[in-house]
């Protein structure tokens, strides 16, 4: 049998970087880039047999065109060899490799969380001998594959594992923004490709040889194979039309050169080639498969001798030369002949769901129900398994092939469902355009679709909230059947809808519309045409539609419903998280929702959910800002905004810019706050996004009042609602209470400051959320005539359960109970107020609010203690971990209620130390205490 083998010329530079990245003491991860037949694989083998000879164990795989599509293909193939030693991983990790290629139903796994699972494998692995890992083709790899390549090959620094890929320079991969150190690989100079030429034609004559160097320009491939192509007399393709091709590029040359040699194959063998080709065969690289995945060619020793198929010394399996004459094999059959060979793989992969979906979905030409079933099945496994994007090329191709308009329809909805929450909106529509019926406008789906886009991409409330209103009101006239009938068209991604469901659909969008339009009018429509369709709404959509709307009319006994889908967050779908997430945030109880928000955010985002993961990112971002963690907020922000614009979604970048406008108003960063809220005042209005609009005009009053300029931040409260009620559907009006109390009151609005506070309680506020309790009580204070109430509701909000999870209300409330203790009752009374008020604010980074409280500090007549200087200098979260630390928590314990790992507790430990001027966690609770301020646990 004849083995894979090239003789080395020249390439010293790039061996011996080969050389020091083999033998180098850590891991590392290595590209090699080049055009086709360039030599990359050449390389590939001398650093694999520099390996062996260090001792190392290696793994070989290839990325394949034809397994481009199946999500994980390629990293299947690379820890196929590997997979034993799973068994000796912990339950955990165990359960994500289960996840991806074990069939196993659950939530597809995050690319942190694979990497993370493949990083601890390949340790397992590596523990008796180190590991060398060889890609070739990876710009064939199918993305989820690359992904995690990618950020593994990131992190492999100090493990004993390396991992070498090849690209090619002309066809664009996810390693192409992997952030892995490259290596060029150029085209051979003069002398060496002379060189290489001689050493294997030594015979070839003066003209060929030159003919040869100068159309093969350093090209190893084409110096290997032209000549035997200008010796061959009978080739249809001569040397002249080969050299004259000078716009074409050498490996389209090349390609075209090995189908000369495929047309003198008999058909039969010609056969075989095909089938290889279109099924990921023969993988020159010596790369270990999955036994079982691929088709093996058989009697084939016609192709080795044509030069188009070498033989695995291995093995004895049959691979081809180079990836083009793969290319080569398959543009050179017929269409009936490549839909036969995929009907024969189809049949040899009847037990592999996706690969014969493939392979169906490629030989089937007429409508075929039971085709169209298969492929529909494989788009949930794949959506299962983190592959939202063939899951959409798969239900499209179902669509296709579907017998009936109904069912073609549900498919095409199915996909842009999936492509709309893949951030694909014009993909989305597209997709439900071609699912209309012949000479129809709309169809629910459509509005769907269509809505989906206008909202997200451009802020449209107006016309969607028409065009969504129509279509349920479309489906509601036409009565239980209608609605069954459209509801199995729009079917969700795993397994069948049921028939409410695109009424259910269309009724959150209608919910969202008009919740980002803030408008009464608008929402009174909604709750009226909701109230028509009786039963039809189901119990969840009221919930949101309470929430979402306006909390102070309609939020009246929904935490419990929300808190108790809080413990059942893994067996909700992502947007339906994100719709409780929402309603959370409404009665402030998002904290109940951020373990699981910040577990899945990253996998919703990399798994091609891109719109819901956006969503989570604000989310996480209110809950962060409420419990007082504004650094990570600010990150987490700025993140969301990035990615908003990237995907083109003008929504959602114009409310990342509208948070991040309150969060700079809190930390009294007054002219980024005012850029922020101008620029999204200017998008926002004018299309009456009343939800955003709000959101600006909260921060420009949070702004004035941080720089003391109490007469504009009472005319943008005013702005929200004015004092003595809460304007409907204005989410704000509850929220910035304190607000328009505290500026009522500098600007000598008593009256009004006070007819506030009682409308809050006539309200029922306290009764609606914990934050809004700890305000009412706090406004109530505030404005309070009478010293008895005033303490009284001091004391109610100082010890409201919830208090410490609203430092920075909390820390207002406090910052003027001091501010009227001093005048009431003295100085020495008042620092027990001002002093963790101030030191409150210190930790936050409230620039504006810390001054104020400092200079009330300094009229009790006492400057701050040095140990309140030292706490001051503390984060919040610091601040946080320290006092827990106190309370005698074990770091595991603080990690839980935080939100952090273990370590990452010790790190935060190790640099409070310092600052507070100790050396162990035994005197955290002495320095603590000085203060007189330690955490209750």
């Amino acid at each position: 049998m004849k083995s894979i083998t090239m003789t080395m010329v020249g390439r010293e530079d790039e061996q011996a970087e080969l050389v020091a990245f083999v033998k180098s003491a850590t891991g590392q991860a290595l590209v090699l880039r080049g055009e086709a037949g360039v030599g990359k694989s050449s390389l590939l083998s001398h650093a694999a047999a520099l390996a062996e000879q260090e001792g190392h164990v290696v793994i070989r795989a290839a990325g394949v065109e034809a397994e481009s599509a199946l999500p994980y293909a390629g990293l299947h193939q690379f820890l196929h060899p590997l997979l034993a030693d799973v068994a000796r991983l912990d339950d955990g990790t165990r359960a994500v490799f289960d996840a991806v290629f074990g069939g196993v139903q659950g939530d597809p796994p995050s690319v942190m969380t694979l990497g993370i699972a493949v990083l601890s494998l390949l340790a397992r692995s590596a523990e008796q001998r180190s590991l060398l890992l060889l890609l070739d083709d990876g710009q064939w790899l199918d993305d989820s594959s690359a992904d995690v390549c990618g950020f593994v090959g990131r992190r492999l620094a100090g493990s004993p594992v390396k991992l070498l890929v090849s690209v090619r320079t002309d066809i664009t991969s996810r390693f192409d923004t992997a952030a892995l150190p490259e290596l060029p690989i150029a085209a051979l100079a003069g002398e060496d490709a002379a060189r290489l030429l001689d050493h294997r034609y030594p015979d070839l004559g003066r003209q060929v040889r030159r003919l040869v160097l100068k159309q093969a320009q350093g090209n190893p491939l084409a110096l290997l194979e032209l000549p035997a192509h200008f010796a061959d007399r009978s080739s249809d393709l001569p040397a002249e039309d080969l050299v004259g091709q000078r716009g074409v590029p050498l490996p389209r040359r090349l390609q075209r050169l090995f189908g000369t040699r495929i047309a003198a194959l008999d058909e039969r063998v010609r056969a075989e080639l095909l089938m290889g080709a279109l099924d990921g065969a023969g993988s020159p690289t010596g790369a270990d498969t999955v036994p079982g995945t691929r088709y093996g060619m058989r009697d084939a020793d016609s192709a080795v001798a044509a030069g188009l198929l070498d033989v695995e010394s291995a093995t004895g399996a049959f691979v081809f030369r180079h990836p083009l004459v793969r290319s080569a094999v398959v543009q050179m059959a017929t269409p009936n002949q490549r839909r036969a060979a995929h009907l024969t793989l189809a049949q040899v992969h009847r037990e592999n769901l996706e690969r014969r979906a493939t392979h169906l979905a490629a030989a089937t030409v007429d409508p075929d129900e039971d085709v169209a079933d298969i492929l529909e099945a494989a788009a949930a496994s794949a959506t299962r398994r983190g592959g939202a994007l063939a899951a959409v090329t798969w239900l499209t191709r179902a669509a296709e092939l579907s017998e009936n308009h109904t069912d073609r329809s549900r498919r095409l909805a199915d996909a842009a469902f999936v492509a709309a929450h893949a951030a694909r909106l014009g993909q989305a529509q597209r997709l439900v355009q071609a699912g209309l019926v012949p000479g129809s406008t709309e169809s629910p789906a459509s509005v769907l679709a269509v809505a989906y886009q206008a909202l997200y991409q451009d802020g449209d409330v107006r016309s969607t909230h028409r065009q969504v209103s129509a279509a349920i009101e479309k489906l509601r006239d036409g009565g239980p059947a209608a609605v069954s009938i459209v509801g199995e068209a729009t079917a969700s991604m795993v397994g069948k809808a049921e028939p409410e469901e695109v009424l259910t659909r269309l009724v959150i969008l209608l919910l969202a519309i008009s919740q980002y339009s803030g408008d009464r009018a608008v929402w009174e429509s909604t709750h009226e045409l909701l109230a028509s369709l009786g039963g039809l709404v189901t119990e969840r959509s009221r919930l949101f539609s309470g929430t979402w709307s306006d909390v102070t009319r309609h939020g009246a006994d929904l935490a419990g419903p929300v808190l108790q889908a809080a413990a059942n967050l893994p067996d909700l779908e992502p947007w339906e998280v994100t719709r409780f997430g929402t309603a959370a945030y409404h009665l402030d109880i998002l904290s109940h929702y951020r373990p699981h928000l910040q577990h899945v955010v990253d996998r919703e985002l990399e798994t091609g959910a891109v719109a819901t993961g956006m969503v989570m990112l604000h989310q996480i971002m209110l809950d962060q800002m409420a419990v007082g963690e504004w650094a990570e907020a600010e990150d987490t922000g700025q993140r969301g905004l990035d990615l908003a614009t990237e995907h083109g979604h003008q929504l959602f970048a114009a409310q990342s810019r509208a948070y991040l406008a309150q969060l700079a108003a809190l930390r009294g960063q007054v002219g980024r706050a005012r850029d922020l809220q101008a620029e999204v005042d200017a998008w926002a209005r004018p299309r009456g996004l009343g939800f955003l609009t709000q959101v600006a005009d909260s921060a420009g009053a949070t702004a004035a009042l941080s720089s003391g300029d109490y007469e504009a931040a009472y005319l943008y409260a005013i702005g929200i609602t004015q004092p003595g009620t809460f304007r409907p559907y204005a989410y704000q009006a509850s929220r910035t209470l304190l607000d328009l109390v505290e500026a009522a009151r500098h600007t000598g609005r008593v009256e009004q400051a006070r007819a506030h506070a009682l409308a809050a309680r006539d309200a029922g506020l306290p009764l609606l959320s914990p934050r809004l309790g700890l305000i009412t009580y706090g406004a109530l204070a505030m404005t309070a005539e009478d010293e008895r109430e005033a303490t009284e509701m001091f004391a109610r909000a100082a010890s409201h359960p919830d208090a410490a999870r609203f430092p920075f209300e909390l820390a207002r409330i406090r910052l003027a109970h001091g501010v009227r203790v001093r005048h009431v009752q003295g100085r020495a009374a008042a620092r027990q107020y001002l002093v963790p008020a101030a030191e409150a604010f210190e930790r936050l980074g409230a620039a504006g609010w810390t001054e104020r409280a400092r200079a009330e500090l300094r009229a009790t007549g006492t400057p701050p203690r040095a140990s309140t200087l030292k706490l001051a200098s503390l984060t919040w979260q610091e601040r946080r971990i320290a006092d827990l630390a106190a309370g005698g928590l074990t770091n595991k314990e603080i990690g839980e209620r935080m939100h952090l790992s273990p370590r990452t507790v010790s790190s935060h430990l190790y640099r409070v130390f310092p600052k507070l001027g100790i050396t162990s966690r035994a005197a955290l609770r002495d320095a603590l205490s000085r203060t007189g301020e330690v955490a209750q646990v």
